[in-house]
C-alpha cells in the first residue's frame, strides 16, 4: 500500500522543494519506488531532477483538468526508483479553469482532481511525494485532499513559527472539510546554521512545540544543496559524500521507520 505525502508551507524559501527532491531521491536509493509530483507552477522540482520543462508534453495541469490519464503524465527520471509528474507554467492559471469547470458541471470536484488520478496508481509506489506551491490555494487543496499526511519544512530562523499556526489551521480545515484522515507526518527543520545561537534556539523552540513530530534529522544550510538543483541533480548525485546527502538519507530512513516499512 503506497503512501501519499505532501510537503507544504505557505512561506517560500523554507527548503520545501529542495526537501521534496532530495527526500524522494533518497527514498529511491533506499529501494523504495517513488513518484514525485510537482504541483508548483514554478516547476523547480521538475528541473531539479533533470527534466527540461520545454520537453514536457503533459504535466500535472493536464491531470487537474482531466485532459490526460495519470499513466500518460508520469516520466521516468535518470535516478534510481524515481518517477515524476512534471509541472508546467499552465498550473499558474489552473484555479480559474477549475472554477469554470465546477460552475458548469456540478459533479466536478475542483479540489479532488489530483486525488482521483493518484488513487489509480497509488499502490504501484511505496511513496508519492507532492511538492506544493508556497500558497494555500486550489493546488495545495488538491494536494491535501489526495494526501495521507503532510511534512512541514520549517526554516531555522527567527520568524520560523510565524505562519505555522495559519498552516496548522489550514491542515485542520482540510481534515474537517476535505480529508478527515489527513495527518501530520512530521516537522522538518531546514537550513540550520550551527554557527549561530539563534538557529539552535529555534530548534529547541520548535521541538518544544511539536515534540515527537519533529524529525531527528536536521537539514543544514549548505552551498552544495543550493547548487544541486541548477545541475538537475539531487544532492546524492551531485555530491554523494556531502553532509546534505547524509542528512537526506537519514531523513528518508526516518520516514521509512515511522511508516514501518
Amino acid at each position: 500500500m503506497g503512501k501519499i505525502i505532501s510537503l507544504v508551507n505557505q512561506k517560500g524559501g523554507v527548503g520545501k522543494t529542495t526537501s521534496s527532491i532530495n527526500l524522494a531521491a533518497s527514498l529511491g536509493l533506499l529501494k523504495q519506488k517513488v513518484l514525485l509530483v510537482d504541483l508548483d507552477p514554478q516547476g523547480n522540482a521538475t528541473t531539479g531532477i533533470g527534466i527540461n520543462k520545454g520537453d514536457v508534453k503533459k504535466s500535472g495541469y493536464d491531470l487537474l483538468i482531466d485532459r490526460a490519464r495519470v499513466t500518460d503524465v508520469i516520466v521516468k527520471t535518470p535516478y534510481q526508483n524515481l518517477y515524476a509528474v512534471p509541472a508546467s507554467i499552465n498550473l499558474a492559471g489552473v484555479d480559474i479553469e477549475l472554477m469554470e469547470k465546477s460552475r458548469h458541471d456540478k459533479n466536478f470536484n475542483k479540489g479532488g482532481q489530483l486525488k482521483k488520478h493518484l488513487l489509480q496508481i497509488k499502490d504501484q509506489y511505496d511513496y508519492i511525494i507532492i511538492d506544493c506551491p508556497p500558497s494555500l490555494g486550489i493546488l495545495t487543496t488538491n494536494a491535501l485532499s489526495a494526501s495521507d499526511s503532510v511534512i512541514i519544512p520549517v526554516q531555522c530562523e527567527y520568524f520560523a513559527l510565524e505562519g505555522i499556526m495559519q498552516l496548522l489551521n489550514s491542515v485542520m480545515m482540510a481534515q474537517k472539510n476535505i480529508n478527515q484522515n489527513l495527518e501530520i507526518e512530521g516537522v522538518l527543520l531546514t537550513m540550520l546554521d550551527r554557527r549561530t545561537n539563534l538557529g539552535l534556539e529555534v530548534v529547541e523552540e520548535i521541538k518544544n512545540y511539536f515534540k515527537e513530530r519533529v524529525y531527528d534529522t536536521i537539514i543544514p544550510r549548505l552551498v552544495r544543496l543550493s547548487e544541486a538543483p541548477s545541475h538537475g541533480k539531487p544532492i546524492s548525485e551531485y555530491d554523494p559524500l556531502s553532509k546534505g546527502t547524509e542528512a537526506y538519507i537519514n531523513l528518508a530512513k526516518e520516514v521509512i521507520e515511522r511508516n514501518g516499512k
